[in-house]
């Protein structure tokens, strides 16, 4: 017959060394992983077509006197590698709604929501030497009851990362959104610091070494 002191020595043991397996595996992991901005899903709705134009300004277009419709905000940041050190020429395309929440794509048909034809809706730039980039956009409309956010895909030297941006200000939506509760604490990376009543300073940190 089998000590229970025997099986309960064991089980001391197992938990014991299960623990310091957890420990080591923390220490481990390495510091920078902490800082890089957490991958979101591509979403439905990139743009496949688009509206000839992709610079910094989503706002206007080329031939058309209006300007699009909504509250016309600036969006800036910069693209960092994982040690802080700036991406010069890294590649950031980004999409987002219109501001009636409406995507200028084929998939987002069934959207009551009407299109805006003054509106880009699509980016695709370069970063500086300084790693910085900017826009200037909409205030993004409500779609489907997510909160409001700009979609990136950002390529590095080395690595390729796709994600969104939220905006502070849509605190109770975020709480209600699966893809940002999953990431817990990592979910702060995503949403962008206002720093006027139009502005917002977003920085995008990549696994680049």
């Amino acid at each position: 017959m089998t000590n229970p002191m025997t099986r309960r020595a064991f089980a001391a043991g197992a938990l014991l060394t299960a623990a310091g397996a957890t420990k080591l595996a923390a220490q481990a992991r390495p510091e920078w992983l902490s800082r890089l901005t957490p991958p979101q899903q591509l979403g439905p709705f990139y743009p496949v077509s688009r509206m000839g134009e992709a610079d910094a300004d989503l706002t206007r277009l080329d031939g058309h006197d209006a300007r699009a419709a909504g509250e016309v905000i600036e969006v800036f940041g910069r693209v960092l590698d994982r040690m802080g050190n700036p991406i010069s020429n890294a590649k950031v395309e980004l999409w987002q709604s219109n501001t009636h929440g409406r995507y200028a794509h084929a998939n987002d048909g069934n959207n009551e929501a009407p299109l805006d034809p003054h509106f880009q809706g699509f980016a695709d730039l370069r970063t500086d030497r300084d790693g910085e980039w900017r826009i200037t956009t909409v205030r993004p409309g409500l779609y489907g009851g997510r909160p409001r956010h700009i979609h990136f895909d950002v390529q590095g030297l080395h690595t390729r990362l796709i994600t969104q941006m939220y905006f502070p200000e849509e605190e109770g939506r975020k709480e209600n959104d699966r893809g940002i509760t999953r990431l817990g604490d990592g979910a702060a990376k995503l949403i962008a610091h206002k720093t006027d009543q139009a502005a917002y300073h977003w920085d995008i940190v990549l696994a680049d070494p």
